[in-house]
């Protein structure tokens, strides 16, 4: 990455596993509206649990 930006999931401010915490934090967003578009993948793509978990593997927690 340019900027030296890394997606971490946060050990504050989270749920679950940090997920959604973590494409907040990288994207600048709202947490709450990353929440939203991941149930939208789970209720209407049915991929969004399957998505969530990986990311859940494969994103590293920050401090580590």
């Amino acid at each position: 990455m340019e900027n030296g930006k890394r997606i971490v999931r946060p050990r504050d401010g989270r749920k679950v596993a940090g997920v959604c915490a973590a494409f907040a934090n990288f994207f600048g967003l709202d947490v709450s509206i990353i929440r939203i578009v991941w149930l939208l993948a789970l209720l209407l793509a049915g991929t969004g649990l399957f998505a969530y978990l990986i990311c859940w593997l494969v994103i590293p927690e920050e401090g580590r």
